[in-house]
């Protein structure tokens, strides 16, 4: 079976002439490779492949498309009967191959059709300046051309959607040449399949653009030769999504650098790390029992005061009604998780108004530990259902012992580089909270400092957060000031690489807060 009707217009992709019809009146488009036809459409009417090969006409200009006779001999494009003879040679330069075009747009082939190489390859020695690659026959012939015959041009076989297939098997041919400007259609599909052609070359190739044209052969039939000339010369050097090319950059660098998304509640900790960021995984870590979770609610706070943003909140070694109380206490300096606050209604309200009445925190109602996966899970439809900005995790290891994991290292491992990439992947600033290994001597609840090589269980939350900060408290200190003051440490700073000590925090027990030393007074705040 072949095809008779060749060269219509696809609606799937734009194209105006890659559509082509079988007998049953099925259909394969050779842009964008849309197919409902049982015809062989590896290539042309392929099946005829093996078929013997049809001998060329004579050579004469092709008046209907603006192809003089000397460029006609040169790509071995001859005329008879009325149709043209395109001839295609395989990589050793012989002729093995033709593809017939009928004054209807009809299109068939002869001889070894697929062991032929780029059409008009063999006309030009490999090695030179540039070449120019097209969609079609008569668009490489018109490049050719409208260079006065100086800069040699190919063509793809089969349309732009099997154009990397074809360049991939004239690769060294093409790679030979010091440029390699793309010259595809400028419907969809043929920019598609430019950029993707572009992509086997980077670093020596240039995408053309034709404007409002659809092709180089229109271009030369309405006499805009010298204007495609300076397009192609005009061509920027491809580069492929994801790289950008620094000399480019000059009104990018002289932007105001923007200030962080919100900053921590303690001064000294700003002075060091800038605040946060939206991308950033900052994790916080402590011996056991040292505040961790306070430290992170006073956070949390901050971002509901400072901001309008959403936060999500997943504290797995409490229940809900502490995370909420907690977080309420915030709001009227009044420790509501604890008995005997003294609270009345009214405080209460205005405590709930300002946190969990504003409809910005979202909370995960589980206790003790869960899967990876399902945490994950909670992570992104928080981040992307619930447009939570701000997530706060706390903590890691509760989640890796509850996933029945027999090395706790791998686990840690798998659910870092997963928490990383969501981070990447939604834009949120992740909280996270991680505990340490207990340091030979002097234990982290009587003072000890904090150090990125006691990070629990693997060196992956080292290495994939941008912010780490310890927290260290002599919690058995005899001395009540001593006692309830958390030293902050940067253990690990990816924005500005400071690190060190950044302030102490004070932990008043009648107000449930923890508030920077240097802004308190402290002989006035009962322990």
């Amino acid at each position: 079976m072949t095809f008779v009707k060749t060269h219509r217009p696809c609606k799937q992709c734009g194209s105006s002439d890659a559509l082509s019809y079988d007998e049953k009146g099925g259909h394969h488009c050779f842009s964008c490779g849309d197919n409902n036809s049982n015809t062989n459409v590896i290539a042309l009417a392929s099946a005829e492949d093996g078929t013997q090969l049809e001998e060329r006409g004579g050579f004469a200009a092709i008046l209907d498309r603006d192809i003089t006779g000397t460029t006609a001999k040169r790509y071995d494009v001859s005329q008879k009967d009325g149709t043209t003879l395109f001839s295609y040679y395989n990589y050793d330069g012989e002729r093995i191959a033709a593809k017939k075009r009928s004054a209807d747009k009809d299109f068939r082939t002869s001889g070894k059709w697929s062991q032929a190489a780029l059409f008009g390859q063999q006309a030009f020695r490999a090695g030179g300046l540039a070449i120019t690659i097209t969609e079609g026959e008569f668009d490489a012939m018109s490049v050719h051309q409208m260079f006065g015959s100086k800069y040699p041009a190919v063509s793809i076989r089969n349309g732009a959607n099997n154009a990397v297939k074809d360049c991939v098997s004239s690769y060294d041919y093409l790679d030979s040449f010091d440029k390699i400007y793309v010259c595809f259609d400028t419907d969809k599909a043929g920019k598609v399949a430019a950029k993707e052609v572009a992509n086997l070359f980077s670093g020596k190739s240039y995408i053309v653009n034709l404007g409002e044209y659809k092709d180089a052969n229109e271009m030369l039939m309405d006499g805009k030769s010298a204007e495609f000339v300076k397009s192609w010369w005009n061509a920027q050097l491809y580069t492929p999504a994801g790289i950008i090319d620094a000399s480019t950059m000059w009104d990018e660098v002289c932007k105001d650098l923007a200030a962080a998304d919100v900053m921590y509640p303690f001064e000294d900790l700003n002075k060091i790390t800038y605040g946060i960021r939206a991308g950033e995984l900052v994790t916080v870590t402590a011996g056991s029992g040292l505040g961790k979770s306070q430290f992170v609610r006073e956070i949390a706070w901050k971002i509901l005061q400072d901001t309008e943003e959403n936060i999500g909140a997943m504290f797995m070694e409490e229940g809900v009604r502490k995370t909420a109380l907690s977080l309420m206490s915030l709001a009227i300096d009044k420790p509501l998780h604890l008995p005997n606050n003294e609270a009345t209604e009214a405080e209460k309200k205005k405590a709930f108004d300002a946190t969990l009445g504003t409809g910005r925190v979202h909370l995960y109602n589980h206790f003790g530990s869960s899967n990876i996966e399902n945490i994950l899970s909670k992570v992104k439809f928080m981040a992307k259902g619930l447009r939570c900005k701000y997530v706060f995790l706390d903590h890691i290891s509760i989640i890796v012992s509850g996933g029945g994991h027999d090395d706790e290292r791998k686990a840690i491992d798998e659910i870092m580089t997963k928490l990383r990439t969501l981070v990447e992947e939604t834009g949120i600033a992740l909280i996270l909270v991680s505990h340490l290994r207990r340091p030979q001597g002097q234990g982290h609840e009587d003072g000890a400092s904090t150090s990125l090589s006691q990070l629990r269980g693997s060196a992956a939350i080292a290495q994939l957060s941008d912010m780490v900060i310890g927290l260290e408290r002599n919690g058995q200190s005899d001395d009540a000031e001593e006692r309830n003051t958390t030293h902050l440490r940067v253990l690990k700073n990816r924005f500005s690489g400071d690190t060190g000590p950044a302030g102490s925090a004070l932990y008043n027990k009648e107000t449930g807060r923890m508030t920077d030393v240097n802004l308190s007074v402290i002989n006035d705040i009962p322990f």
